[in-house]
């Protein structure tokens, strides 16, 4: 029974691990179910909507990336950031709404959590985007040239 206890906790643990780092990914999960939709519509078949989804959403995910290692200036950066953050947001808020859903009943509180959610997701996924590891390459790379 302890071992049961356990391992359902770890098993609970991981299963909000994933969904937390898949929410902080929803702008280029979303573009990706989005072109594995619309090829699927058009007759790609199902190996083609798979191929024509994984290159949507890492292209969009490279694609923002390059963009905002590229842009030193502050408001598309953030405009940028935003892109990224608010889908995670959305995500982050549903995903709260239909977990608390397991252990309350009051909608109110419910809508509380999620709200929560929403800010903790939205902040992290600003939090990741913003330091991507072009930029610190970058600065590692620059570090190493001399000062005049």
């Amino acid at each position: 029974m302890t071992i049961a206890i356990i391992l359902s906790v770890a098993g609970l643990g991981f299963l909000c691990w994933l969904a937390f780092n898949l929410a902080v990914q929803a702008l280029p999960f979303f573009a990706g179910v989005t072109a594995g939709l619309f090829a699927y519509h058009t007759g790609a078949g199902p190996f083609g909507t798979i191929t024509i989804g994984l290159i949507a959403g890492a292209a969009t995910l490279v694609i923002g990336q390059f963009i905002f290692a590229t842009i030193r200036s502050p408001l598309p950066r953030a405009l940028m950031t935003a892109a990224f953050a608010l889908p995670a947001a959305v995500a982050g808020y549903h995903l709260a709404l239909g977990l608390s859903a397991i252990g309350m009943a009051s909608d109110p509180w419910r809508h509380v959590f999620a709200v929560l959610g929403a800010i903790v997701v939205g902040s992290t996924a600003w939090a990741r985007f913003s330091a991507h590891p072009f930029e610190n390459r970058e600065r590692a790379v620059g570090s190493d040239l001399p000062q005049s």
